[in-house]
């Protein structure tokens, strides 16, 4: 509202009067009822001047002063295409007169995506002698904005994609404010806040189904008994619940603290703060939980970071606690404000908000991804139209990878802030991910047991995804494609378990249900280690295979007087003396690395087999692949 009569009141009193507009000439009619249109102004009612303003340029259609005010209302009511339209009607009637408010109508072409027309009226109102310190800034911001704009347009030409919002409808939209969307990895579960009456905010749910999602309901349990309430996020297996909440003195540690809830069979728990590791005095909000529930990332403006609101993340510890919160740096954080965090199911690229990194104006919407040596990519802008010259601000993401959620106030709202989904444009779009879930136990007693799952990419080795399984061994880890891993299963007293996930060049079609028996540590257990590799007809270890090795070593330093025996095989082709040979110093390669990593020798034998022992068929390449393996087998406690 502000805006608006400083382009009336302010603009006027620095302009010329030309030879086309009179002003002392307008209607008197016309000027009363205008005047009643800035009395709506100033009391802010944006809606209710409208019909003022039209009567007024009806009464007098010469009228640039009131033509100008209602561009200028279009434009704060987001109506850019009115607001351009009024724009250029009043610079038809007087271009001189209308030169200071190139400003304002550059505003609304960008945001009708019309950057370079933009781009060429701010020029143009830079170029005027003697504008204001504060005008010329805010033209100077805009044109920053408006060649981002064309720039980034350039490097990114997809002509096929189509931005199309689709609103989530009645069942999930209401005429209060719906916004922070977030969906567990199969989409089963959408969680929400929305706007109730004064500072109340509502945690709400809708479950998916054949025909959508279904009606909304509040979230059960003691979660929505505080009124004051922010961010809420979901863990990927809908077992967790972090949201932001400012329930008062003696209740936290500042304003906004991250609180805890736990899904149970009678609703969600007690919220419980999550300690000083993570709230200050200051605000901490828009929390986002890793897939594995092992990293924490969330906003805070607490002292001692980069800019205003930074972002921060905190990693999970053997108790079970969050560790002290770290500040992500510089790459990410600026002087300005980073919030609204979302770490997709990829557990590899995280979207977040930003006023500080350039963009069309407000914040925008970025993306990083983990590199290798798990640093962070230089954050990059997801570009118009889902980001536009307006706040844009928390983006989620389907595990799919094809699908984002947002809230928006667009012209099919049903009130306020609604729920949208769109399909993310391919280069801007995480890894699809799908998961496994099961069951670890005990081989002999079928007994469920605790214990931890790593996912780890064998391309670097590191680990992409750790959790811990619940006291009944039951387990999720989610799977991103695109890259092979091994999936391996760890417990003290137990030999290991390794799979082999190879989706570096696969489109996995379903989720994986995997229950894993785990041998007791025993004389005479063995186990095939799945990602021992060598170079062809070669006894030389690739580097893949340090995986699995450590793994096998871990296992010997944690049973000090356990003795095994290596056994290498082949398949059936080739001299069947070759073979043996070939397995024989293949099984000594593994006890060459395991005595150099301080086992001791007289703990560790080998033996080669040759292509004896088959375990598949090796009149096929997959039989015979399988065949080609190396077995450990405790020989001695």
């Amino acid at each position: 509202m502000k805006k608006i009569l400083c382009f009336i009141l302010c603009f006027s009193f620095f302009q010329l009067y030309a030879q086309t507009y009179q002003p002392e000439k307008i209607n008197k009619k016309a000027i009363k009822v205008y005047e009643q249109a800035i009395e709506y102004l100033e009391d802010g009612m944006l809606l209710e001047s409208i019909p003022f303003l039209q009567k007024a340029i009806g009464i007098d259609t010469n009228y640039v002063d009131a033509i100008l005010s209602l561009a200028g209302v279009y434009g704060q009511l987001k109506k850019h295409e009115l607001s351009v339209k009024y724009y250029e009607w009043a610079k038809a009637k007087d271009s001189f007169y209308f030169r200071q408010y190139h400003l304002p109508y550059s505003i609304n072409l960008a945001g009708l995506g019309k950057f370079k027309e933009a781009l060429d009226a701010v020029n143009y109102f830079l170029a005027i002698p003697n504008i204001s310190d504060n005008s010329r800034k805010a033209g100077n911001y805009r044109k920053r904005c408006y060649e981002f704009a064309l720039t980034y347009s350039k490097k990114h030409i997809d002509t096929s994609y189509v931005f199309a919002p689709v609103n989530l409808g009645d069942s999930v939209n209401t005429e209060f404010s719906e916004y922070y969307p977030n969906v567990t990895i199969d989409d089963s579960l959408l969680v929400f806040n929305r706007r109730g009456v004064g500072i109340r905010e509502e945690f709400m749910q809708s479950k998916l189904d054949s025909n959508g999602y279904r009606k909304a309901t509040l979230i059960k349990g003691s979660i929505n008994d505080e009124p004051s309430k922010g961010a809420i996020t979901i863990s990927a297996d809908g077992e967790w619940m972090i949201f932001a909440g400012n329930f008062g003195r003696g209740k936290g540690y500042g304003s906004f603290d991250l609180y805890i809830s736990y899904y149970t069979p009678e609703g969600w728990s007690e919220p419980e703060n999550l300690g000083p590791n993570i709230n200050t005095e200051y605000w901490e909000s828009s929390p986002s939980l890793s897939p594995d529930k092992r990293i924490l990332y969330f906003s805070s403006n607490r002292y001692g970071g980069v800019g205003g609101k930074d972002l921060y993340f905190s990693e999970r510890m053997p108790n079970g606690k969050f560790g002290p919160a770290v500040n992500m740096g510089k790459g990410i954080n600026t002087e300005a404000d980073e919030f609204s965090p979302f770490i997709h199911a990829d557990n590899q690229t995280l979207y977040f908000t930003s006023n500080g990194w350039q963009g069309y104006g407000a914040s925008d919407l970025f993306v990083v991804r983990k590199q290798d040596d798990d640093s962070w990519s230089e954050p990059e802008n997801l570009g118009y139209p889902i980001n536009t010259i307006d706040d844009d601000g928390y983006l989620a993401v389907s595990a799919d990878g094809l699908t984002a959620y947002f809230a928006s106030d667009r012209s099919d709202s049903r009130g306020g802030l609604d729920l949208y989904k769109f399909k993310l444009r391919k280069d801007i779009r995480p890894a699809r991910t799908l998961y496994v879930k099961g069951k670890v136990y005990d081989k002999i007693t079928h007994k469920g047991l605790p214990c931890t799952v790593e996912l780890i990419e064998n391309n670097t080795g590191n680990v992409l995804m750790k959790i811990q399984t619940d006291e009944l061994g039951e387990y999720f880890i989610t799977l991103p494609l695109g890259k092979n891993y091994t999936f391996t299963v760890n417990r003290k007293g137990y030999l290991f378990y390794t799979e082999l996930y190879e989706l570096k060049d696969k489109e996995a079609d379903s989720v994986y249900k995997k229950d894993i028996a785990l041998q007791p540590v025993a004389i005479n257990s063995s186990i095939v280690l799945q990602n021992i590799q060598f170079e062809t007809n070669s006894f030389k270890l690739l580097p893949v295979s340090l995986i699995e090795l450590n793994k096998l070593l871990q296992v010997l330093q944690e049973n000090a007087t356990l003795k095994v025996e290596i056994s290498g095989y082949t398949d059936n082709l080739g001299n069947a003396a070759d073979n043996l040979k070939l397995s024989t110093l293949r099984a000594k390669a593994v006890v060459d690395y395991l005595i150099s990593k301080g086992i001791s020798a007289n703990r560790l034998t080998y033996k080669g087999y040759g292509e004896a022992n088959p375990i598949a068929d090796n009149n096929t390449e997959q039989g015979r692949a399988k065949n080609r393996r190396t077995e450990c087998k405790i020989v001695g406690l």
